[in-house]
């Protein structure tokens, strides 16, 4: 499938990426070492990011089950009040 002012050669998500060469060997491997490196940190700040996701989530889950836990203790004070008058 093609759109008018894009070419079809565009990669996607699954679609290798070619780099852009100088015709300099030495250039074109430096940039491809550039490139993973990038590649390699942006991986690690999203590891970095999962943990920290995964942390807070732990921290959701245990006040949420806190507040149930109140929840249950005020509707039993409430029930207990109710039956008192």
């Amino acid at each position: 499938m093609s759109f008018a002012g894009f070419e079809d050669d565009i990669g996607g998500w699954g679609a290798p990426v070619e780099l852009p060469t100088t015709g300099d060997i030495v250039k074109d491997a430096m940039r491809k070492e550039q490139v993973i490196k990038e590649i390699t940190a942006a991986q690690e700040d999203l590891r970095a990011l999962l943990s920290r996701v995964k942390s807070v989530q732990a921290d959701v889950d245990k006040l949420a089950s806190g507040n149930a836990t109140l929840q249950t203790y005020i509707d039993n004070l409430t029930l207990q009040m109710a039956k008192r008058r």
